[in-house]
């Protein structure tokens, strides 16, 4: 029989010695560590409630979803994904159930905190993300929670903070206490800071009597402020409007843009004063633009003196009608004509823009129309007309005045002339029913005011916007436009 010398083959080399230096190697492997203590690990396994985190012990760790962001309800998903090399914080090596729990909002905590009390040394600045509006002012996530009071969030207090979440914002450290957790933070000391120098330049670029665009920041009772690109200038209320306000809602609010007007820049106070009415156009202004005296206009009775009555022409504009213009007849008390808020047609007599006065006349225009007669002039009811040297009216553009007929083309033009045309024979039957109304009541307050019925010979009307006066000059005497007013009017 042949002898068997095959030879057992080696499969492995004890290269680490006796058994208990096996045991030293194998623990070597596995980190030792306290409660309190910062580990790093690789995310594994992510539920809905808990992240799972090897950090190279005998067990993986766990993180509840609370531990792992300074947010609240955060989704597990939203904050890491699987594989990710994360910091946690050993909250304890062994709960009751046998488990690691680890924490990576605290682990960043601990991290923040060394941060923050370097950037608080150095008077720097934080940057962080706006993640809750509280009661009082904002939570910002600056590693940690920091809060941002509503009185530090801009230059001037901001009423609703909704708009910040979710915004990145710099900020100063005011306080800074790691017993208490608390960290107090001021955005506007900041902005100070980091504007002064903008804020200089501007100022001095800045001239009286610029037209500047803005947005209105915040309203107080006393104005509204308006963002004119960094640097806030102030509306008075007074500035708001050219008529009576009592508050600047009633005008503007926050975010409106506008257009202001630079009324003057104190460089030593950092003072803007702003102007919103500067840049529309005064109603004093376009009333005297758009009226002439002879004119007819209607008006609301907003007072009565002894001396007269006033009324309410356009929004902001009051004209009186001397007591001596209320009737054809002499009357010592006005409210035997008239009555607080009663709707009136008055003459204009005359326009004074310099002292911002309107002389007006009721018994003017109540001789001015007969309430029978079809004599309509639509220059006297406010309609825009234009008169040659000769007195002759000048036809609307696009209007043929050989044909009476509007040329193509120009139907924009004729439907504005119409509308106006319309608006002025409107106020032209109302002022008839006025009239007719008056005339009515004329004996009974004639006998109010002591008068009795008096009879009085008609007064006779010299303005050529008389239904009595010369024909001369007006819309009414033209056999064209009269065959143009026939067309409108359907006849």
């Amino acid at each position: 029989m042949a002898e068997n010398n095959t030879e057992v083959t080696k499969v492995a080399i004890n290269d680490i010695g006796t058994e208990e230096d096996f045991i030293k190697a194998v623990d070597s492997t596995i980190k030792n560590f306290d409660d309190g203590d910062l580990v790093e690990g690789t995310v594994v396994k992510i539920d809905h409630d808990e992240v799972l985190l090897d950090i190279g012990y005998k067990t993986e760790g766990v993180i509840p979803s609370r531990e792992l962001s300074i947010k609240k309800d955060v989704d597990p998903d939203e904050v890491v994904e699987v594989g990710d090399q994360i910091e946690a914080l050993v909250v304890t090596k062994e709960d009751k159930e046998g488990r690691l729990i680890l924490s990576k909002k605290r682990a960043q905590y601990e991290r923040a905190w060394g941060d923050i009390e370097k950037i608080k040394e150095a008077d720097g600045v934080v940057e962080g993300t706006v993640i809750e509006a509280v009661k009082g002012g904002l939570i910002v996530d600056i590693g940690l929670r920091g809060f941002l009071p509503a009185s530090l969030v801009e230059m001037r207090r901001v009423r609703d903070l909704s708009p910040y979440i979710g915004q990145k914002i710099k900020a100063k450290i005011l306080e800074l206490d790691k017993n208490r957790n608390n960290v107090v933070l001021s955005r506007r000391q900041y902005l100070e800071e980091t504007q002064s120098e903008v804020r200089e330049t501007f100022l001095s670029q800045l001239k009286k009597g610029q037209i500047r665009e803005g947005v209105v920041s915040s309203i107080v009772n006393f104005g509204a402020f308006v963002d004119l690109g960094g640097v806030d200038g102030l509306i008075h209320v007074s500035e708001l409007s050219w008529k009576h306000i009592d508050h600047p809602s009633e005008v503007v609010k926050v975010g409106d843009k506008v257009t202001v007007e630079v009324l003057d820049v104190d460089l030593d106070r950092e003072r803007i004063s702003l102007s919103l009415k500067a840049t529309q156009e005064d109603p004093w202004q376009r009333f005297a633009r758009t009226h002439v005296p002879g004119q007819i206009v209607k008006g609301k009775v907003t007072k009565i003196v002894q001396f007269g009555v006033f009324i309410s022409v356009e929004d902001g504009i009051e004209g009186l009608v001397h007591i001596s213009e209320l009737a054809n007849r002499h009357v010592e008390n006005p409210e035997t004509v008239v009555k607080p808020g009663e709707t009136v047609f008055v003459k204009v007599i005359d326009v004074d823009l310099d002292r911002r006065r309107i002389s007006l006349s009721l018994k003017q225009a109540n001789d001015s129309v007969d309430p029978a007669s079809e004599d309509f002039d639509p220059a006297i009811y406010g309609m825009p007309a234009e008169y040659d040297e000769q007195g002759n009216y000048k036809y609307p553009e696009g209007f043929d005045p050989n044909t009476n007929e509007w040329i193509a083309g120009y139907e924009k033009q004729r439907e504005e002339w119409e509308s106006q045309y319309a608006a002025a024979h409107e106020l032209w039957e109302e002022h008839k029913e006025f009239v007719a109304k008056e005339l009515a009541n004329a004996a009974e307050s004639a006998a109010a005011d002591g008068q009795g019925q008096k009879e009085e010979k008609p007064v006779e009307e010299t303005s050529n916007y008389s239904s009595a006066a010369p024909a001369t000059g007006t819309l009414a005497d033209s056999d064209q436009l009269a065959a143009l007013r026939d067309q409108l009017l359907g006849k």
